[in-house]
This record gives C-alpha cells, structure tokens and sequence, in this order.
C-alpha cells in the first residue's frame, strides 16, 4: 500500500502565519509510526508546519495526528481525501481524548500509543475489516519503541533536528496535563541500550529527548546520563522542579551534555500552584534551582502559566519581576487551556465556565473559559504584555547579560522579533473579533 501521514499544522486553517512558538521539531510520532509500519508499504510523511499537504495524491490510506489547536484542520484534510475516496484514520493526542468527535471524519481512531495497535490496523485494512476504534487493555512496553525513520523528512528543514524518547508516562496529575491522560502515570522506560544506539547513529548532533519527565525516575536516569557522557552530544530535555530532591542528577545531566531543560514551574503562587494538582513544585527555591542549573552550565526554559482561579491581574508584573531577578533565559507564557480529556476540562465543564468551541484557538494564547480574578480581556491583555516585556531588548540584558551564552542570546532575540509581530497580529484579531 501507499500511505501517506500527515502531522497537521493549526496555520494552515487559522491563517495566522506569525503564532509564537511555531513548530521547530520534526514529527516524531510520525517518524516512529512509519518504523512501525512493515517494509512491504510505501510511506510518505507531510509535515505541515514545512508544507503543504498535497490532496492530488491518491494514496490507499492516509494518517494523520494532530494536538487540540490543528483539530479543525485536521478534519478539514481528513473529510477531503475522503470526499476523494481515500480512507483516513487518526490518532494524537486530540483524537484519542474525543474519539467519537473524530469518527465524524475518519474512518478509524487509534487511541493512546501505536505501538501494536498500527500494524493491527493496517493488516485489518488489508482484509476489510478496519475497526472504528483501536486502543490498549494496558500500556505498551516501552521496548517496542522503534527507531525513528528519519529517512523519510528534510531534516535540514528544522532548527531542532533530532528528537528521540527515553521514556513515556509521568506519575503526576496536574489538572491541565494531556501527559497523564495520554501515556499514564507510570513510569515506563526504554531499554538504556535501544536510545544510546539511536542516538549513536546521529554521530554526535545535538539531540532533543522529547520525555516529559527525564529524572522521573532516577536510577534509570543516572544510567542513561553516564551512556549519554560517552557519546560526547549535548542535549536539551524537560523536567519537573523536583529535580531539586536529587540534586547529583543535574550533574550528571550536565556532565551527559545537557545544555537547557525545559521546567513547568507554572505560577509563582503556592496556592495557585495546589488548585491544578501541582503543589509539589517548590516555589521558595525556584531561584535557587535556577542558580544551581546555571552554575551547571544548563540554561532553564520556565514555562508559565495565567488564567488560575485567583490570578489577578498583577499577576503579569509580579511574574515578569520574578522571572528577571531570577534571570529565567527562555520563558514561555500561556493562558490556561482546558484541553479535552483532561481533569481540568471537566471541571470547568461542569462548572458551565467554557465559552470556546472553537478548537483553533485552544492554543494557550487566549481565553478559551471564564476565569476568575481578572476579565478575559485583561487575561489576553496580559499575556501579550508580559511577552512584550520578558523579550523587551532591557529584560533580555538584565537576564542574559552575566551568562554570555551565545545561543541564549539568539534565541532571545529571535523571541524579540517574533514578539513584536505576533502581539500586533493578536491586537488586529481582537479588534476584528476574529
């Protein structure tokens, strides 16, 4: 067969070509669905955030993934090819949380992980007998993670060139998170040996490990670190704030190559923190974790969130404030979004607060719910201006300027210049009622 699997880009159906954060990563589930897939098929991959999809083609099946925001998209390339008589299945994050939603636009959803449930389908397919819906008794083992196929994407095209998983699952439960709800609050990892040999065979590129939780679990992470030193890569990762609890893991990480973790240190509010199920982050010692990641030599990525039940409006200074002084080098700022099939998302259901049907503008840069503490307009005000600040050419010297890093700075800068453009397409949306 020829199959072609699509990762759908939110642009392509809002038009907005300026949204913040635009993808830098290549598809990586994709990539590991096409390993997945038996040699006899033909597979392509269009990458959305790089191009186009072509709907000229005429492949026997089409694949396609997509988070929350590219839902409307995604349905849009999936009722055409079907219109085509192409069949399409889907899977992601989105579908699997709303899978009768996405069988009123495709012919079969992949619930959770692919790993058994792909090839399932595909033979299904082959005699007939495709099911609408496919998911798992229980979790995959993580041994079944394939290699990705690389092969198969311009990997010139991306600023982040090669993402791999060491892991999946987070034994958290924050209210917002997709993680939990899509991999499980278990732990589980992938043989130490199968990432080493696939980050081998990339010769020393720097590398991203997608993992939600790197230090999750600690044993498994001083081994991979150490396997990770003998590589001489570097690396960017994610982990939570409770790093702290083991601090000789950030040694490790940094003797391993790591370069930047990205942190979910959310609000700077401990009561703020405990409404969404994350009161396990350490507020009082946020700067001190910042101090010891740089004394380390690992710049900090601190993601934040606005829009909690009690954020008032000058929760936007105060966070700007603290993320100066304690010189955070890369922040990303969001609304709190209530994304299907999350703990948060029924709350708010039940509570009658969810105004957006919208599923295009559950990017985390607007109100999707009635928040309490400040109006929806001052909530999507003050994102805007707080990103405006934090990437102002002042707040970026005040943060970066002791450190030096070259590769801060740019980013920072291309932050700078994506601000600017992005706050003004958000203003004229507004105004429009767009």
């Amino acid at each position: 067969m020829d199959i072609l699997l699509v990762a759908v880009e939110r642009l392509r159906y809002h038009g907005n070509s300026s949204r913040l954060g635009q993808p830098l990563f290549p598809p990586l589930s994709l990539m590991t669905i096409a390993a997945l897939t038996p040699e006899k098929h033909n597979v392509t991959i269009t990458d959305e955030s790089m191009e186009a999809v072509d709907f000229d083609q005429t492949p026997d099946l089409v694949g396609i993934t997509a988070m929350t925001a590219a839902a409307p998209r995604a349905y849009q390339i999936a009722d055409r090819f079907r219109e085509q008589g192409v069949p399409v299945v889907m899977g992601g994050m989105h579908a699997s949380a709303l899978p009768e939603e996405a069988l009123q636009h495709v012919d079969s959803v992949v619930v959770g992980e692919a790993e058994e449930l792909w090839p399932q389908l595909l033979e299904d397919f082959q005699h007939g007998s495709l099911q609408p819906i496919y998911r798992h008794e229980e979790y995959p083992d993580p041994s079944k993670i394939p290699a990705a196929r690389r092969d198969l994407i311009d990997i010139d095209k991306y600023v982040a060139k090669y993402t791999l998983q060491a892991s999946r699952g987070c034994p958290f439960a924050c209210s917002f998170c997709t993680v939990s709800t899509f991999f499980g609050r278990t732990y589980r990892t992938r043989p130490i040996e199968d990432v080493i040999a696939e980050a081998a065979s990339l010769e020393g590129k720097p590398l991203i490990l997608v993992d939600d939780n790197i230090m999750g679990h600690p044993s498994y992470a001083e081994k991979l670190f150490e396997r990770l030193a003998d590589l001489k890569t570097s690396f960017l990762t994610q982990t939570p704030a409770t790093m702290l609890k083991t601090p000789d893991l950030i040694t490790k990480a940094a003797e391993a190559g790591c370069r930047a973790l990205f942190v979910g240190l959310e609000s700077i509010s401990p009561k703020q923190l405990a409404k969404v199920g994350k009161k396990f982050n350490p507020v009082d010692r946020y700067k001190e974790l910042v101090q010891r990641l740089h004394d380390n030599g690992i710049s900090i990525i601190g993601s934040f969130m606005f829009g909690l039940d009690g954020d008032e409006p000058d929760v936007f200074e105060r966070t700007a404030d603290f993320a100066e002084e304690a010189k955070i080098d890369i922040a990303q700022f969001s609304i709190l979004t209530p994304l299907p099939g999350t703990k948060l998302y029924h709350q708010l259901q039940r509570e009658d607060r969810i105004f957006e049907d919208d599923w295009s503008k559950y990017d985390g840069t607007r109100s999707t719910f009635v928040p309490q503490g400040m109006s929806q307009e001052k909530l999507d005000a003050g994102l805007q201006w707080i990103y405006e600040r934090f990437y102002s050419w002042r707040s970026i010297f005040k943060r970066t300027a002791t450190r030096l890093q070259p590769l801060i700075w740019t980013i920072n800068a291309i932050y700078h210049r994506r601000v600017g453009k992005w706050v003004t397409d958000m203003r004229q949306q507004s105004a429009t009622g767009e």
